[in-house]
């Protein structure tokens, strides 16, 4: 557990990052489960319930696939990460 300055620390370095996915994608649920165990405040993006998140994953982003992790890098360009073992393992040496 984070010290609440810490935990404010990480909450701002969260504010580049979220994630596409939809409710009941068994690889997007792995990640959110880290997300939550690492207490991470990353906004989630639903592709089923908001389609326009489908058209911006698919034109930013290159595909449809989820889960698909946005971040925005201190110098405005995006990386889009796609492959759930890919995206636990980056939060995990990130936040860890």
């Amino acid at each position: 557990m984070r010290s609440p300055e810490a935990q404010q620390a990480v909450n701002e370095q969260t504010k580049n990052l979220c994630l596409y996915h939809y409710a009941s994608c068994w690889f997007c649920g792995q990640v959110r489960s880290v997300i939550g165990k690492l207490s991470l405040d990353i906004e989630l993006r639903d592709v089923l319930t908001e389609p326009q998140n489908r058209q911006t994953l698919i034109e930013q982003g290159g595909s449809s696939t989820v889960p698909c992790l946005r971040i925005e890098n201190p110098d405005g360009t995006e990386q889009w990460m796609y492959e759930s073992s890919d995206i636990c393992e980056y939060l995990i040496g990130r936040f860890t």
